[in-house]
């Protein structure tokens, strides 16, 4: 097989979610000597985006997303660490959690790994995040980005509890606030302060980097 043919069929098996294929063509394209940058950049992340495109278009649903994410994961398992030793740059942290009195993670975990495949540095706080613990996490990593989830309407008035503890922390400056799940929709996030929603993972990816990229113009070097 050429290098070519493997990056050609790690892409497919990443679209269609087959996680033990994913698995044996990345531990394949490392034992060829190809980097572990060129198989994210060249195959898992394309392929990864190509699923968010189709989702965008209605023609992939959620267990769609969710199976290639989950083939992506494994992959990820064992380039994150070469990534590391390579010193691959992160584009950004993000520190992600669900509100707290909400158990729901599944859409928080797409997101996560959309995020780690498009380069950025995730820190999962997990669910029944209170706002003291995304405090604490601010404070210890210094993200770029902080992200709530709520999959309830009763669980969205944490986003603003969230952010008024983080501006009675004097932390609201520091980082962008990103909320999001299935019951969130723009208005809310503008009623409550956030900076940035987006209605699903892929597009999630794409509103942080614009958010970054605008912070990171308006900031001095």
């Amino acid at each position: 097989m050429t290098q070519e043919e493997l990056l050609r069929q790690l892409y497919d098996f990443t679209l269609v979610g087959n996680a033990p294929e994913v698995l044996s063509l990345t531990n394949a394209g490392l034992e060829m000597g190809l980097g572990p940058e060129i198989l994210l950049y060249e195959a898992l992340i394309p392929s990864l985006e190509e699923v968010g495109a189709r989702f965008e278009r209605g023609d992939f649903f959620v267990p769609e997303m969710l199976i290639a994410g989950k083939a992506m994961a494994g992959a990820l398992e064992i380039l994150r660490p070469l990534l590391a030793e390579t010193g691959a740059q992160s584009i950004g942290t993000i520190v992600m959690g669900t509100v707290k009195g909400d158990v729901h993670d599944i859409g928080k975990n797409l997101v996560n790994i959309m995020f780690e495949g498009a380069g950025f540095q995730v820190i999962d706080l997990g669910v029944q995040v209170a706002p003291e613990k995304f405090i604490d996490a601010i404070r210890q990593h210094q993200p770029d980005i902080v992200g709530f989830s709520a999959f309830l309407t009763t669980t969205m008035p944490m986003f603003k509890a969230n952010i008024n503890a983080l501006q009675k922390a004097g932390l609201r400056d520091k980082v962008i606030v990103m909320v999001g799940g299935a019951p969130v929709t723009q208005e809310y996030a503008d009623v409550v302060g956030a900076d940035g929603y987006a209605a699903d993972a892929s597009a999630a990816v794409v509103r942080a980097k614009e958010l970054l990229q605008k912070r990171r113009a308006m900031t001095p070097a």
